[in-house]
């Protein structure tokens, strides 16, 4: 799937797609420090484009900047303003907007802190992460030989550049072996989550998730956590390991890019029926239902692009 638009925003300025370019010596590409977020808009019932908790987003892209002791040459509302006229002048009713900061050329070497902070949103067609089957039907994981980071190795609260090395070979190895995607284990041997994923399991009608220590705080899964509740779903935020998902009744993956995706195997162990369960099945079309517009108690997660 192309990930070209017409125009890309680029330190305050729409650039065209080819154009927007930077240097071979952008520290950024030798070291990894930056930030950014993936972000979804879907056409609404109006067919205005609307984007899923777009301020929570950029609050947290911001807060990335903050813990490494980065300044952002844009106030939050530039940049979510930013995502708002990027999908505006594409013409975009349903995309992922990719908002990146990251350090330009200039000095080289770790100490280098003076070098340009550059900021871009860039804005796509992106469907199903995992694919329509994987959606629909569920997808087939294993355990990953990578361990996720320490969380006092790197700062697992923000969304860092160069902490996905660790996810991209995890997800190599996962494909390589003919597995849909990786689950990955902390230094404890508890699970954390997917390589772009939080990860849920459900035991006799229980919803459980690793607590925010060893994993990203999700944004899609604060959604599935407020949904569980509204629906009366027992929520329980805990540790364990790969083995809660080989007796679980039902397990999913949720994320931005992901949305909410049934697993159907971890380790070609069957989970549950190897079908999407009703706990997943009841916050899938929940989730899917309201970034759509279609659930009016989370329509005011909405930016609706006028």
């Amino acid at each position: 799937m192309s990930i070209e638009s017409e125009l890309i925003w680029f330190d305050g300025e729409f650039v065209p797609y080819h154009e927007a370019n930077i240097h071979v010596l952008s520290h950024t590409l030798h070291y990894g420090l930056g930030a950014f977020e993936g972000i979804r808009a879907y056409a609404q019932p109006d067919g205005r484009a609307g984007i899923w908790r777009l301020r929570a987003h950029i609050r947290r892209f911001m807060d990335s900047l903050k813990m490494m002791a980065t300044d952002c040459p844009f106030t939050l509302e530039q940049i979510e303003d930013a995502c708002v006229q990027v999908l505006k002048v594409n013409g975009f009713s349903e995309a992922y907007l990719r908002p990146l900061a990251f350090l330009g050329h200039g000095r080289m070497g770790l100490g280098a802190r003076d070098n340009k902070i550059h900021v871009v949103v860039a804005a796509w067609k992106w469907g199903a992460y995992l694919g329509e089957d994987g959606l629909t039907n569920g997808v087939r994981l294993c355990t990953s030989s990578m361990t996720r980071h320490h969380p006092n190795a790197a700062l697992q609260r923000a969304k860092v550049v160069g902490h996905y090395v660790n996810s991209v070979l995890a997800r190599y190895e996962a494909n390589d072996n003919g597995f849909d995607e990786a689950i990955m284990l902390d230094q404890n041997g508890y699970v954390a989550e997917g390589t772009g994923e939080n990860i849920f399991v459900v035991e006799e009608g229980v919803l459980h998730t690793p607590p925010v220590a060893n994993i990203l705080p999700g944004i899609t899964r604060r959604t599935v956590l407020d949904i569980a509740r509204h629906e009366q779903i027992e929520v329980r935020e805990q540790f364990f390991g790969r083995d809660a998902l080989y007796t679980a009744d039902e397990a999913f993956m949720c994320g931005t890019a992901a949305e909410v995706t049934p697993i159907r195997s971890l380790d070609r162990r069957q989970v549950g029926t190897a079908t999407p369960g009703p706990v997943t099945k009841t916050i899938q079309r929940t989730y899917l239902d309201a970034v759509r517009g279609k659930v009016p108690w989370l329509t005011d997660n909405i930016t609706v692009v006028e």
